[in-house]
């Protein structure tokens, strides 16, 4: 006989840990959720921002920063490699970045079927080797041949998406579709199909367009949300890519400094960090980062022990 564990009820925590997030304001760590919206919303194009803010550690929209950078994972089931390269590298130059420095990794096979065994496996195998921060699959509608309307069948694949997320430690952003004229509802409920959509989603963003004017709304399960904002996709000079438009109607979002992105990633491991490791985590320069790492040892933020560096405190 196995129980389960438990603990009485006056030493549970007072406090929830501080909310981590993968993007700040956007998205939370390890978070499973939509980017919906209905056709020509720009999903796309956002969920590719997504992915290079991830990769790089550059603000999503130029304005969201990101904590600690990763590897990405993507598959782009709608669109051909080419297009999704060139709109990689447009999002990369407006993020002031290069394509080919970032660590996004690309699924090629032409068909991935979340209804099928045999490709469950392949991408559970695939995540668990690569160990992305971010996998982003884009659209819903071509992973599967099921009914969307159907919850006892949407259920078992938004299951298998938040197994993935539990047992790799990556955050699943879906691109889903939403139903045309859905702008009576609210967005998560104008969300094709069933309503588990809605219901899984711990982080979600969704896009509407009204006349010209594209809204991006924000929707946390665990988070207070920021409130709806516009944005457009923008073309300058080689850079095409999503913006905000009303920077200054927004609330702040606090600015992720240096040596938080350093304390960050070194307490995300529970093992001592190299330098060399640091640096890739955090992707800095060698001299900024020896700057930094001789600051927070000064002040006793962090510690050096014979793996490398490790915050303060920590066993």
């Amino acid at each position: 006989m196995s129980l389960l564990p438990v603990e009485p009820a006056w030493a549970l925590a007072e406090r929830s840990q501080e909310h981590r997030w993968l993007v700040t304001g956007l998205w939370s760590e390890q978070a499973v959720g939509i980017v919906g919206g209905e056709p020509k919303c720009c999903k796309s194009f956002l969920a590719l921002d997504l992915a290079v803010a991830v990769a790089s550690g550059a603000p999503c929209l130029r304005r969201f920063p990101v904590p600690r950078a990763g590897r990405v994972l993507l598959y782009a089931a709608e669109d051909a490699l080419h297009i999704v390269r060139r709109r990689l590298d447009g999002i990369a130059v407006a993020a002031g970045v290069a394509l080919a420095d970032l660590d996004i990794q690309v699924i090629t096979v032409p068909v991935l079927r979340l209804d099928l065994a045999s490709d469950r496996r392949d991408l559970a195998d695939t995540v668990a080797r690569l160990q992305p921060r971010l996998l982003v699959l884009d659209p819903f509608v071509r992973l599967h041949r099921i009914d969307e309307n159907a919850s006892g069948e949407v259920a078992p694949l938004l299951a298998y998406l938040r197994e993935l997320q539990r047992r790799h430690g990556v955050a699943v952003t879906v691109v889903h579709h939403a139903r045309k004229g859905g702008g009576a509802v609210r967005a998560g409920q104008a969300l094709r199909g069933s309503s588990e959509f809605h219901a899984w989603g711990d982080s979600n963003l969704y896009l509407r367009r009204e006349d010209e004017e594209l809204t991006l709304t924000v929707e946390h399960r665990a988070a207070s949300s920021l409130r709806p904002m516009t944005i457009e996709l923008a073309q300058r000079a080689d850079a095409l890519a999503l913006e905000v438009v009303d920077r200054q109607e927004l609330p702040p979002v606090p600015q992720v400094s240096l040596d938080e992105r350093i304390i960050a990633a070194l307490a995300a491991t529970d093992r001592a960090l190299p330098f060399a490791e640091l640096r890739e985590h955090c992707r800095i320069r060698t001299a900024t980062l020896r700057e930094r790492i001789g600051a927070l040892s000064a002040s006793g933020r962090i510690v050096k022990s014979d793996g490398g560096w490790r915050p303060a405190g920590q066993p």
